[in-house]
């Protein structure tokens, strides 16, 4: 299993690909980290300024 470059707690910029839905900020908390699916790790993240979580590819996240 690889090894999640991203902590729980952590705050990171969120930039979905094209098809993705429009965040209401690029800030995000991590919440819970998930299994990799297709080789890629996966993250359940909730925006600063939204009251929801979304699931977030480890390519569309970068450091804060």
């Amino acid at each position: 299993m690889a090894v999640h470059t991203y902590k729980i707690g952590q705050v990171v910029n969120f930039s979905p690909g094209p098809t993705g839905m429009a965040p209401a900020s690029r800030e995000y908390k991590v919440v819970r980290l998930l299994p990799p699916i297709d080789g890629q790790n996966q993250y359940r993240i909730k925006g600063l300024a939204e009251t929801f979580e979304r699931m977030a590819k480890e390519s569309d996240l970068s450091r804060k």
